[in-house]
């Protein structure tokens, strides 16, 4: 009882011993000046896709032929588009799908990836196995190829069944970082002895093995959001993304492709992409080199 004891009493001290490093981190991440502007730039596209009226009260539907590929006039400030529609209420409209999609499909692939490595690394054998060959066969498809031809199948595409696509398609390589990460975890001193006086699988999982190897995987998953988003992008580019009448940066550069004497159509929804693409990348990479442990000395 007493060793039992004194395992319960570990895991609260590892859980305040935790939180303390999670403040720590915080503290190191905000000390680095791109990540506090990259992290503004996210929060701001966030906030224009939840609530766009705050940046536009005009109507992105409402459109006027006489000023189709019109550039900026007053109070238009990004121009028309084709149909006369204001072009700035468009992109502001049309970050609702990147970022859902993106963020959705990030959280899930973490989620997916964590779980099934956790259960690939701890459990040798069966699950393992299951679990690993399961996975090959998805290696074994060409990516992007395979997103093509399974949306190419769905007739009506909403956001859900893209991120679920996504998400069908991507976890094997977050569950691979996983499954490496908690196999140098499992046989760790805390480990062994909370297995040794009979702590369940399932908690030694959440308690000691999942905090101690989520690491690779979070920083992982947060320089691939930005990539989600051009992948968002380039399924609509493609036509096997949104579908009209669905405002996207995507499908804004589908047409931006067949009117290039209107530069105007291409130049915004790409600057608006790849700023919310690099913040990702440099958020994640911030996260990367704040838990490195070389890098924390």
């Amino acid at each position: 009882m007493s060793e039992t004891q004194a395992i319960f009493e570990s895991e609260a001290l590892e859980l305040g011993a935790r939180t303390l490093s999670n403040r720590e981190l915080l503290r190191a991440l905000l000390r680095k000046p791109q990540f506090v502007l990259c992290t503004v730039l996210v929060l701001t596209f966030f906030l224009m896709a939840a609530v766009p009226r705050i940046f536009t009260a005009t109507d992105p539907r409402f459109c006027e032929l006489g000023k189709s590929q019109q550039g900026r006039a007053p109070g238009h400030p990004f121009g028309f588009d084709v149909q006369g529609c204001d072009y700035f209420a468009n992109v502001i409209y049309g970050a609702r799908p990147s970022v859902l999609v993106s963020v959705v499909a990030s959280i899930g692939g973490f989620l997916i990836a964590a779980v099934l490595g956790l259960l690939a690394g701890y459990f040798p054998g069966f699950v393992d196995n299951l679990i690993s060959r399961t996975a090959d066969v998805l290696f074994s498809l060409p990516g992007l190829v395979a997103l093509i031809v399974v949306l190419n199948s769905v007739p009506n595409r909403s956001i859900w069944i893209i991120v679920g696509v996504i998400l069908l398609t991507s976890w094997p390589l977050g569950m691979r970082l996983m499954r490496s990460t908690v196999f140098s975890v499992r046989n760790r001193e805390f480990v062994l002895a909370a297995r040794s006086v009979g702590v369940p699988p399932l908690r030694i999982l959440r308690k000691h093995v999942f905090p101690n190897a989520m690491a690779p995987l979070l920083a992982t998953t947060t320089l691939g959001v930005g990539g989600l988003v051009g992948l968002e992008a380039i399924l609509t580019f493609l036509g096997v993304g949104l579908q009209p009448p669905s405002i996207s940066w995507g499908s804004q550069f589908g047409v931006a492709a067949s009117y290039r004497d209107a530069p105007h159509l291409f130049i915004w929804p790409a600057l608006f992409i790849s700023t919310m693409t690099i913040s990702f990348m440099i958020i994640g990479d911030s996260i990367r080199d704040a838990l490195d442990p070389k890098l924390m000395r």
